[in-house]
């Protein structure tokens, strides 16, 4: 095998990209996805949940809101785990982590047991702080410069996959029959599908997802290789010192604001579809599965062309304006009644929510170089995560007093605010303006060795 777990690593080697990093990056897609399939798992057939466990919509909503809850409080040392003991660590936490989930929800199957349910989500959401820390950090260490941001955007790309599943599966699989029995046997169903896909993805991640390289795939990598491990103490240090960042602070309350704005509309796109389209929950998961494939295509769109161009900045102002415009195109279609016109719009809403994600990605990374990737996007999933909580439980009481019209108005003044503060982060490329000096000085060098000769 070209690539063991502990390999004889050369470090001085010409740097290197091996095809087995397309592998790597299809099993972080393939067991990401599952993850986030959890997510919304529940909160997208909220009304026939509510019905089956006999609780209320907001104890629904907190199937989704753990998720978010959860991440901030433990990223901090997630993230230096991730960074002392390496990818393998954090791909088999976040793995087993997501099975394990899967696994408990099998045993949920009964009308009084909805804190197993909320007992696999939390178990769950704890594994999603390993898997939403690695989209940059996977790039970096397996995948060539030019390769960066569209191994970024496939890397986000299982998340987004997960999340489109999520919406429309659950709809597919679980009905709301008036037989509670039968809803039982459909919710169980739906998690023993999760479980028997998760099996063979954990097989495969463990016995085929090696550390690192043998040769690092760019200088810059090189170089990280050769630097002494931190401590927690100056990890910390250096977690703190990012928001003396004033760039990097006003991009994650963007960028929070934003993919937190995205989630809550998720969570609560059942209740916003089904006020105007009663006794259509299915119509509900597919509006939730054209909003991820929407922001799917985006991400590898922007993905592209940022490797072209290399233009994060005006790519993110770009994403963040035309995101607030069609959430407020989302307000004015639900008020037509016509069906095609609300799958177009909240289409669209996705392509510039969603694709958000790995452009903000790229953008931290630029601005905070030369920080770790995976301590940069913890902080930003943290902003996200903490906002998506706060934004999901106001939207959820805004909705049912005010109606979705005005809840989706709500989500398009904030997207607003995000914008507004994302036109004031500096463009700075740091990344890119290091790599530049490296390779001026590695041309140098060669011509002084030619004239030599």
């Amino acid at each position: 095998m070209e690539e063991g777990f502990k390999l004889q690593e050369e470090p001085q080697a010409q740097p290197r990209a091996f095809a087995r990093r397309w592998l790597i990056l299809v099993i972080f897609i393939l067991y990401s996805a599952a993850n986030s399939f959890q997510w919304m798992e529940y909160s997208i057939i909220s009304n026939i949940v509510m019905r089956y466990y006999k609780v209320s919509s907001v104890a629904v909503d907190w199937t989704s809101i753990i998720y978010m809850l959860i991440y901030p409080i433990i990223v901090v040392p997630v993230s230096y785990f991730i960074e002392k003991k390496g990818l393998r660590f954090a791909a088999l936490c976040g793995g087993i982590g997501t099975a394990l989930a899967a696994l408990i929800k099998t045993f949920s199957i009964q009308e009084d047991l909805f804190y197993m349910v909320l007992l696999g989500q939390g178990i769950g959401s704890t594994a999603q702080v390993f898997v939403l820390c690695l989209p940059s950090k996977i790039a970096a260490v397996w995948f060539k410069p030019s390769e960066i941001s569209t191994a970024c955007a496939l890397a986000v790309f299982g998340t987004q996959l997960g999340f489109a599943f999520g919406f429309v599966v659950p709809s597919i699989v679980v009905k709301n029959h008036e037989d509670l029995s039968l809803v039982g046997s459909d919710l169980q169903l739906l998690c023993w599908l999760l479980t028997g896909y998760m099996v063979p993805v954990v097989i495969v991640l463990l016995f085929s997802f090696p550390e690192r390289p043998r040769i690092a795939p760019s200088i810059a990598q090189q170089r990280y290789r050769s630097e002494v491990p931190e401590t927690f103490k100056v990890y910390v240090k250096c977690f703190v010192s990012l928001f003396k960042n004033n760039g990097f602070t006003l991009h994650t309350i963007a960028y929070g604001i934003n993919i937190g704005v995205f989630a809550a509309i998720g969570t609560l796109l059942n209740q916003i579809i089904l006020e105007y389209f009663p006794h259509c929950e299915e119509d509900a998961g597919r509006i939730g599965l054209l909003m991820v494939l929407g922001g799917m295509l985006g991400s590898l769109v922007f993905g592209l062309y940022l490797d072209k161009t290399h233009r994060y900045k005006e790519t993110t102002v770009l994403i963040y304006y035309a995101a607030v415009a069609a959430t407020v195109a989302s307000m004015f279609s639900l008020l037509t009644y016509w069906k095609a016109l609300v799958y177009a719009v909240f289409g669209v809403v996705g392509v510039f929510t969603n694709a958000y994600m790995p452009v903000g990605f790229e953008l931290a990374v630029e601005i905070t170089y030369p920080a770790d990737e995976s301590t940069t996007t913890g902080i930003l999933n943290a902003m996200t995560q903490a906002v998506g909580v706060l934004v999901t439980l106001f939207l959820g009481k805004f909705n049912a007093k005010y109606g979705a019209f005005w809840a989706l108005g709500s989500q398009a003044a904030l997207l607003l605010v995000g914008a507004v503060i994302t036109g004031f982060v500096p463009n700075q490329k740091r990344r890119q303006d290091a790599l530049k000096t490296i390779k001026d000085h590695l041309t140098e060098l060669q011509e002084l060795n030619g004239g030599a000769t």
